[in-house]
């Protein structure tokens, strides 16, 4: 099978971009508006996932093609069959047929394999970082796995994260004894609302005590091993890494230009506190020219666009000290300017609706808890449950 996408042309709006899939696995119709920020949500196994593996194999398919090479992967220049089975995983790449339509922004119509693999000056540069929600199975004991650890059944994402997870901590980090905290990394108050909120005095280091260099937590002299932290520390910390990533100044570690950032589930394992740090996080990443596309289940990030749309209209000095209150935060600190031009970035939202013909994405941007469409009133069902609550303490609850 050799299927046609459409491709971005070399030239595009930075603030603004469309992106629309059809007939692609479960998903029948996926028209989405990409902003500085933009979240997907949906019930498991709506189709996010593979929305957002295919939005990276079209940014990013000869720097795939060339890295799959890289480790003696065989691809056929004729047929598309062997590239979406290795990116997507084994037995996936019937999810693309003849009736499957991709187009971006500026679109050319190119073979998804032949152009530009063959061509020495193909542009091998990679645009999109990509978080995926398995991120944890990267480091499960301890350690960033190596690119040829998982077998290909394997979605690359994961793959490929993971492997610049270890080579950024052996070249980018130089080997460090200590990865958290790095005061240089992270803004003082971020770093404190981590601690406090997430690893409580820990101090993760590099121990090579039993033969391998692993991440322990070093708490009172006791180095904990990987396995014993808490579900929320451990998947907190690659998420933590690929932020140092992200913000690495090292441009001797590729020639990677990063414009897109993809963060699956990012609230995953987190108390609401620790939430609150991440989306700080993404806002300083927005604030460095990247633009970020998180899915999630968690209605702390629907609360933030909501809040950012109702307050928009404010003067900056009194939007930038009604978020520091929203975020806990001293309005007297310089983290206050993380918030600096907030009200001019475009956030976008997206549910991805099952319906017996498939998934179709909905706007629900506007998120305007009055409209007649329970889709977009209810934050595609996030705050279903909390609405239904609050009605029925009302009818049943004490006079």
């Amino acid at each position: 099978m050799c299927v046609n996408l459409f491709i971005k042309s070399a030239t595009y709006d930075p603030f603004m971009e469309n992106f629309k899939v059809e007939n692609f696995g479960p998903i029948r119709h996926a028209n989405v508006d990409f902003g500085d920020l933009t979240i997907l949500l949906g019930p498991q196994a709506s189709g996010k996932s593979l929305f957002l593996e295919l939005f990276k194999l079209v940014k990013d398919k000869n720097h795939i093609v060339s890295t799959l090479k890289s480790y003696n992967y065989i691809l056929e220049d004729s047929n598309s069959s062997s590239l979406l089975e290795y990116y997507f995983g084994e037995g996936l790449s019937s999810l693309m047929s003849k009736k499957t339509l991709v187009k971006s922004d500026d679109i050319n119509c190119v073979n998804l394999i032949t152009t530009g693999i063959t061509n020495e000056c193909a542009d091998r540069s990679e645009s999109v970082f990509y978080v995926p929600a398995q991120r944890i199975l990267s480091i499960t004991d301890g350690r960033p796995k190596n690119f040829m650890e998982f077998d290909f059944s394997t979605p690359y994402p994961l793959r490929h994260f993971s492997e610049t997870l270890r080579v950024f901590l052996q070249s980018g980090l130089g080997n460090p004894e200590v990865i958290f905290p790095i005061k240089t990394r992270i803004k003082n108050e971020i770093s404190e609302s981590i601690n406090n909120s997430i690893f409580h005095n820990g101090e993760i280091i590099m121990d090579q005590s039993g033969g391998q260099r692993k991440m322990k937590m070093l708490i009172d002299g006791v180095k904990l091993p990987f396995m014993t932290w808490s579900a929320g520390q451990k998947e907190f910390m690659p998420l933590l890494l690929a932020i140092y990533r992200l913000t690495a100044s090292h441009t001797h570690l590729s020639t990677n230009k990063y414009e897109w950032v993809i963060i699956e589930e990012p609230e995953m394992g987190l108390h609401p506190r620790a939430i609150e740090s991440v989306i700080i996080e993404i806002i300083n990443l927005m604030q460095s020219g990247y633009h970020v596309i998180i899915s999630t289940h968690s209605s702390i990030f629907l609360d933030f666009a909501w809040a950012i749309r109702e307050l928009s209209y404010l003067n900056k000095p009194i939007l930038e000290d009604a978020l520091c209150k929203l975020f806990n935060l001293n309005p007297d600190s310089k983290i206050k300017n993380v918030f600096d031009g907030i009200s001019r970035k475009k956030i976008n939202t997206y549910y991805f609706n099952p319906t017996p013909e498939g998934v179709t994405a909905i706007d629900i941007s506007s998120l305007d808890v009055m409209s007649d469409n329970p889709i977009i009133s209810e934050w595609g069902g996030i705050s279903t449950f909390a609405s239904r609550a609050s009605e029925i303490v009302s009818e049943y609850g004490r006079e």
